[in-house]
């Protein structure tokens, strides 16, 4: 049996801290290799049958790199066809899918209209890295299902985005008669609370990984950094700066591994989860981009980097005024 602490040390070492953004189909191959896509898969299903504690801690170490391969969206797809015990395809695309072939989850909304005939049309937002993706695992109206991006009435169109860590693209159905069908319309809200969370707490576990890394460089900067003479990590408004940035990561990341281990945690307390390690997020980069000067605001520092990272980061599976407006009603209603 693999111990968490193995994972992460092999992931510190194929993926040592510094080296922002490796080559994406390079680091995919060796995340194949590795059999980090088989890492949630049930053993009965010829995975690895990890805990969320395991897919946490490899999100975390790719945060901290600022990952440009789609390890979330990924693992996500897969558990999804897991769980389609009613797929007749279901094995060969489990082989196929931890073998490293990519079939990932998208991570935004879509805007879908069926037909009368039993086509579906419109747009499936935030699926990262499809160029190198065969087929997508979608929420369409009459449930999930499997689309392959080659099939009759599919094109995908780049999306120009900030964050250059990432690519991210739209599916567009045009026409599109669904055939591979994962669950019906009554098993998909089941599955997507299933899966929401799940993603919840891996962008959690990026953001955390990606701000404790903006913190290491900051500190750093700081200890070099010289004003009178003196390195800037002496001046105590900066220091307590500094604290400030620990002790936003460190709430952010107690609570994570506290949902972690809670099988019971609902969806909501997930999403509150990652919304505390967002902003944490945002508030380190902001911070680290003031805190280097005029160095940090140029294209050729990487602050921009985390930065824009944390801004998509927040946008991802539900922004702050949607779960904290959820949270919201959840208060209310409980008090009658």
């Amino acid at each position: 049996m693999i111990e968490l602490n193995e994972l992460t040390d092999a992931a510190q070492k194929a993926f040592p801290a510094g080296s922002l953004s490796p080559a994406r189909d390079e680091s995919w191959r060796l995340a194949a290799e590795m059999g980090w896509l088989m890492v949630r898969l049930p053993e009965a299903d010829g995975g690895l049958g990890f805990t969320r504690e395991a897919s946490t801690a490899l999100h975390l170490e790719m945060g901290r790199i600022l990952s440009a391969m789609p390890l979330i969206p990924a693992q996500l797809g897969l558990q999804a066809m897991a769980a389609s015990h009613d797929f007749a395809e279901r094995a060969e695309w489990l082989e196929r899918l931890a073998a490293g072939e990519y079939a990932p989850l998208p991570m935004l909304g879509a805007a879908l209209t069926p037909s009368p005939d039993g086509t579906v049309s419109g747009t499936i937002s935030g699926v990262f890295e499809a160029d190198m993706a065969a087929a997508i695992i979608a929420q369409l109206p009459n449930g999930y299902a499997l689309v392959p991006l080659d099939a009759p009435g599919v094109s995908i169109v780049e999306r120009a985005i900030w964050d250059p860590s990432r690519r991210l693209f739209d599916v567009i159905l045009d026409g599109y008669t669904p055939t591979l069908m994962l669950t019906d319309a009554a098993g998909a809200k089941a599955l997507h609370d299933q899966l929401s969370g799940e993603a919840q707490l891996a962008l959690a576990a990026d953001c955390i990984g990606a701000a404790g890394a903006a913190l290491d460089m900051t500190i750093e900067y700081m200890k070099v950094r010289r004003q009178f003479d003196r390195p800037i990590a002496l001046f105590q408004a900066l220091k307590h700066r500094a604290a400030d940035m620990k002790t936003k990561i460190t709430v952010a990341e107690a609570l994570l591994w506290k949902r972690v281990r809670d099988e019971s945690a609902s969806l909501t307390d997930l999403a509150a989860t990652k919304v505390l390690a967002a902003e944490a997020f945002r508030f380190v980069t902001e911070e680290m981009v003031q805190l280097h000067g005029g160095i940090g605001l140029t294209d050729e520092h990487p602050c921009h980097l985390f930065l824009k990272r944390a801004l998509l980061n927040l946008q991802l599976c539900g922004n702050a005024d949607l779960w904290n407006e959820r949270v919201g009603r959840e208060a209310l209603s409980a008090t009658g």
